[in-house]
This record gives C-alpha cells, sequence and structure tokens, in this order.
C-alpha cells in the first residue's frame, strides 16, 4: 500500500511547529492540570482552537490518558470547510505532527469502509481541517513508546437518524477495551461574527449567561443521553461546532455494553463578552470513564 502523508497544515500557525517548544508547552499544561492518568478513561471530549487560547484547557482531557492498555484511538472531529451529510475517512497513511507521527489504522478503515456508510475524504479536505488535527499532538506525546494507531473519522452535517445510526455502528469498538475515543469540540462561539448572540439577562453580564448556557449543554451530555442534547440544540442554538461527533459519542456509549459516565473537568472562555462588540469562544474538557454496573 503507498504511503500517504498528511501533513501538520496548522503547525506554524495555530500551533508551533518548533518540536522542543511544543513538547515544553504540553508538557507544562499536562504538569499544570494536575490530572492523573487513569485506565477507566475511554475517551476524552476536547477543544480545537489554537493551543495559545485551548492548549490549557485541552491538557484536562488529555492528561487523563493512560497509554499503556490502549492500542486505537478513534478521533472524531467536526467538519469545517466542507459539507458532507456523512461521515468521512481519511485517505492518508500517516499524520504528521512536529513531535512524531502517527499511523493510521488502514485494517479499520477498511472494516468501516466496506460498510458502505462512509465516504473517503480527499487529502486536501483532510489537510484544511484543523479539529482533529489539535488532538494530534498531545496524542502523539501520550502516546510516545507506545504502539498506537489511529482512526480519524470527519463527522459531517448529520441528521438525528444518521447520529443514531453512525453511534449503533460503532458501539462495538467502544465494547473492546483497547479502544479510545478522542471527540473534537469547542463549546458556545458567541458574537456578531458568529451570528450568535443570545444573553439570558438574568444570569447577569453576557460572558455569565454564556457560561450558564454551556454548563447546561455539558450537564445534558454527562446524563449521556443524546436526545436531551438533541433538544437543548434545538431549543437554544448553542454554537457548539462539535455537535455532531458529541451526538455520534452518546449514540455509541448507549448503544455499548460498556456503562460509561461522561464527566466534565475544566471550563474556560477565551475572553469575557461584556459588550455586543465583543466576542468569544468556550472550551470544555471532559472525560469518559467505565463504571462498574
Amino acid at each position: 500500500m503507498e504511503k500517504k502523508i498528511r501533513e501538520a497544515s496548522h503547525a506554524g500557525s495555530w500551533y508551533t511547529d518548533n518540536p522542543e517548544k511544543l513538547e515544553e508547552e504540553l508538557d507544562g499544561w499536562l504538569s499544570g492540570s494536575g490530572i492523573t492518568k487513569s485506565r477507566d478513561v475511554r475517551g476524552v471530549i476536547a477543544p480545537h482552537a489554537g493551543y495559545s487560547y485551548s492548549g490549557r484547557a485541552a491538557a484536562f482531557a488529555f492528561g487523563n490518558i493512560d497509554p499503556s492498555s490502549i492500542s486505537r484511538v478513534f478521533l472524531l472531529g467536526p467538519s469545517h470547510h466542507y459539507y458532507t451529510p456523512k461521515c468521512a475517512l481519511s485517505k492518508a497513511t500517516t499524520y504528521k505532527t512536529p513531535i512524531g507521527d502517527l499511523t493510521i489504522d488502514n485494517e479499520v478503515n477498511e472494516e468501516l469502509k466496506a460498510t458502505g456508510k462512509f465516504e473517503m475524504m480527499d487529502l486536501r479536505v483532510d489537510e484544511a481541517e484543523h479539529s482533529m488535527e489539535m488532538h494530534l499532538p498531545y496524542l502523539a506525546k501520550v502516546f510516545r513508546g507506545y504502539s498506537v494507531k489511529i482512526v480519524p473519522i470527519l463527522v459531517g452535517s448529520l441528521n438525528a437518524e444518521k447520529e443514531a445510526m453512525y453511534g449503533q455502528l460503532l458501539a462495538k469498538y467502544v465494547d473492546d477495551p483497547t479502544n479510545f475515543f478522542s471527540v473534537s469540540s469547542d463549546f458556545c462561539h458567541w458574537g456578531s461574527r458568529f451570528n450568535y448572540m443570545h444573553h439570558d439577562k438574568k444570569h447577569g453580564p453576557i460572558y455569565k449567561s454564556i457560561e450558564s448556557l454551556d454548563k447546561m449543554g455539558m450537564d445534558i451530555i454527562e446524563t449521556g443521553d443524546p436526545d436531551s442534547f438533541k433538544r437543548y440544540l434545538s431549543e437554544f442554538n448553542n454554537t457548539i461546532c462539535g455537535r455532531h461527533p458529541i451526538s455520534v459519542f452518546l449514540h455509541m456509549v448507549k448503544s455499548s455494553t460498556v456503562k460509561i459516565k461522561i464527566k466534565f473537568l475544566r471550563y474556560e472562555q477565551s475572553s469575557q463578552c461584556k459588550t455586543t462588540r465583543d466576542s468569544s469562544v468556550s472550551y470544555a474538557s471532559a472525560a469518559a470513564k467505565t463504571i462498574d454496573s
């Protein structure tokens, strides 16, 4: 099989392309989070903004990973530039990062492709998308010295039926304890440039209203109920860019034989909105842990 490399196309802009500096930043954020590795953690929800904005928050997700028992990571990221009503798989064989490369699990890719439910994304589309790439340096760091493969899945604009269908299709991978899931999403994008200016004045300043709205969504995600999450989104239209990956993950967990509980560990905003001229993006990190029934 010929090698197809997906370059680290956002290195040098969204995060540093200097390996020593990147190592130093990731080390700092991971140790600063105070999070300890746990074998019970089977997945994370983590942000995907430039590292100067969300790198620190993301450590509260990736710091949970115990690499010793994991051999495969499924990456679920939203599509920001390319429209598809389906999920798409990568044509690449390797994803590069400044601190080490990650190999695509071709076997699982072929298995998913054989279902006929996935499209294959062009390398150009793959490299233009940042949602999964922003998770890669953390994964390369955490899994250094361990043999791990990745299965990147670009999650398109799915309707509720498709979210459930993909969730059921992928649930069997949750049943396998050597699989891990990295779900990529930022939370509220607030301001006129995002066409979203919801402000519930009973919470006080705008940034407090945003926090309350995000935390309501986070609480609903923690219940593990995809239908409640869907209702929340249709009621408040919160601009959570990874709504589809999160929904698919909720369906996966619901359809799996393993009992998993999602818990949010960190919440931040890029800035505090006080007037309608302001804008901000929220970042939330969660860990999905197995619980004894």
